[in-house]
């Protein structure tokens, strides 16, 4: 990767330092939400569901933490709700299946001071109004935490240490609060980019669709390692086949699998490029049968892909471009599971990290990091494409996007 590029990689590190001083105050350890404007109370009546919009940014001068928005799902339209948390880095969101508990990654080593280990938070929903009550943090146990995730029970959390390159598990407890740490792995190695593949960067964490394997796509090692899941345990160990390896060079990001299971699908962030598996449910095996670049051919600048997603009948893949700043839209062949790119748009913005489909599959809400903005697209129903549909909202350094549904009054 040409220095330009991996120099962007954090552009806000050093601005978000002076908040990490603020990580054990008491300040942090309470919510911070501003009051919900009359116009973005819940309303009782018919008709699609509106959604709370949680969206983590890199904070700095520009932001705090978790900004909330209310979102119609039958215009599109998000109205800023406020600050619903203040925290350092809240890099990536989840919440658990029931709506009732969110999850946070606070991202540190890598936006902050170098030996700091990064943290992972708990805040219980409020279902009416949005606002967030804190419940609890622990040590993550390494650097760089980017991403986290819940097992099919939610009873089991996982953490990624992009920095230290460590993968941790822990216990949920029955309040959602999270618990002591079940299970531990340090990945080795490295790759043929001596500056950004000098040691493993784990950057996600994906469950097989029936939650016996855990797969963590290592970025510094161009691995995707595989774990069998120890529910008895809330733990995890090295599956029979331990780990896949792709092409050197291309830095593995995150991955999704296709409708049914039968196959998946790999962005690399350094490659600018999809890779397609066929998927071996029984053994947890991945085999590669197809690459396919995220870019137009006539393109030849700097790029790091970065999100992908799929869409509700499993038609349709989207990833985004950072440097090229675009999506690109590529349908799924029901037979082989290959992929055909059929549009590449604008994101409107600069450095598109991460991207979300909403739930009714109408929209894609695009955070343009760089750019401080939400953008909104239309999806076409028909053949995926994406419009504009000239609807933004500006947030500072906008990096993970997370949808909860609103409970309506009767």
């Amino acid at each position: 990767m040409p220095n330009q590029l991996a120099r962007r990689r954090y552009p806000l590190a050093k601005r978000s330092g002076p908040l990490f001083g603020l990580l054990s105050s008491a300040a942090l350890l309470s919510s911070a939400f501003l009051p919900t404007p009359a116009h973005a109370q819940p309303r009782a009546h018919a008709g699609p569901p509106d959604y709370f919009v949680y969206v983590g940014t890199y904070t700095g001068t520009h932001s705090k933490g978790i900004y909330a928005y209310r979102f119609d799902a039958r215009t599109g339209r998000l109205t800023p709700i406020g600050l619903a948390a203040e925290l350092p880095n809240p890099s990536f969101l989840i919440a658990d299946r029931a709506n009732r508990h969110l999850y946070v990654a606070t991202e540190m080593g890598a936006h902050g001071p170098k030996d700091m280990n990064g943290a992972i938070s708990s805040y219980a929903i409020d279902p009416h109004t949005g606002s967030l009550k804190f419940q609890n943090r622990v040590d993550s146990g390494g650097g760089g935490t980017c991403h986290l995730a819940l097992d099919r029970t939610g009873r089991v959390l996982f953490v990624v240490n992009y920095s230290s390159g460590s993968v941790a598990s822990f216990a949920v407890n029955s309040d959602g609060t999270i618990g002591r740490r079940t299970g531990f792995d340090m990945h080795s190695g490295s790759s043929v980019d001596p500056e950004r593949q000098a040691s493993p960067h784990p950057h996600e964490i994906v469950f097989s669709p029936d939650n016996r394997f855990v797969f963590v796509p290592d970025l510094g090692t161009d691995r995707i390692y595989i774990y069998r899941l120890d529910l008895a345990k809330q733990s995890f160990s090295p599956a029979d086949t331990a780990f896949v390896t792709v092409t050197a060079g291309v830095g593995p990001r995150h991955l999704l699998f296709g409708p049914g299971a039968r196959f998946a699908y790999l962005v690399c962030e350094m490659g600018s490029r999809v890779i397609v598996f066929s998927y071996d449910a029984v053994h947890g095996a991945l085999h590669p049968i197809q690459t396919i670049s995220t870019l137009p051919s006539n393109y030849s600048g700097p790029n790091a892909s970065a999100e992908i997603q799929i869409d509700r009948e499993g038609k349709h893949i989207y990833v985004s471009n950072r440097g090229h700043d675009s999506i690109s839209v590529f349908a799924i062949d029901p037979q082989t599971g290959e992929l055909k790119n059929i549009q590449t748009t604008s994101t409107l913005g600069d450095w598109p990290r991460n991207f979300v489909l909403d739930p009714t599959g109408k929209y894609l809400i695009v955070a343009d990091q760089n750019s401080n903005r939400l953008v909104a697209f239309a999806v076409d129903p028909h053949d995926g494409h994406l419009e504009a549909t000239g609807k933004s909202q500006e947030v500072g350094s906008p990096v993970c996007i997370l949808f909860v549904p609103v409970h309506k009054s009767a």
